[in-house]
């Protein structure tokens, strides 16, 4: 499970790279050119999500990466990384798969109760 969890937290964390680069430069356009946030409409509080899209890939890329070491801090930071992606994009095309991602990675590293043991398959 602690496996999972991190390779869900750092795909999910690139992936999330993407949606942060994108809302935090759409942010910076519509500031700076008025016109781009009239026609397109403008984000209400434009601060979070800048801070959002800077450190829910952060927490994500983070909680992944300790999955394997410390599996409940690194599930707990997981799900704020996934509850920051929500709270500042929302559910959408976009979010929807490092949303996904982040947050079942950090469902598995709370339930990772003990370390994965090796076993043979055969």
């Amino acid at each position: 499970m602690r496996n999972a969890a991190s390779m869900l937290g750092v795909i999910g964390g690139l992936i999330g790279i993407i949606v942060g680069l994108f809302g935090y430069g759409y942010v910076e356009l519509s500031e700076r050119h008025a016109e781009v946030g009239e026609l397109f409409g403008a984000f209400e509080n434009p601060a979070f999500i800048r801070f959002a899209s800077f450190m829910a890939p952060v927490l994500a890329i983070a909680g992944g990466a300790m999955a394997k070491a410390r599996a409940l801090w690194g599930g707990i930071l997981m799900l704020i990384s996934a509850a920051c992606f929500y709270a500042a994009f929302g559910f959408n095309v976009g979010t929807m798969f490092p949303i996904g991602f982040v947050a079942l990675g950090g469902f598995l590293g709370i339930a990772a109760g003990k370390p994965d043991e090796p076993k043979a398959h055969f």
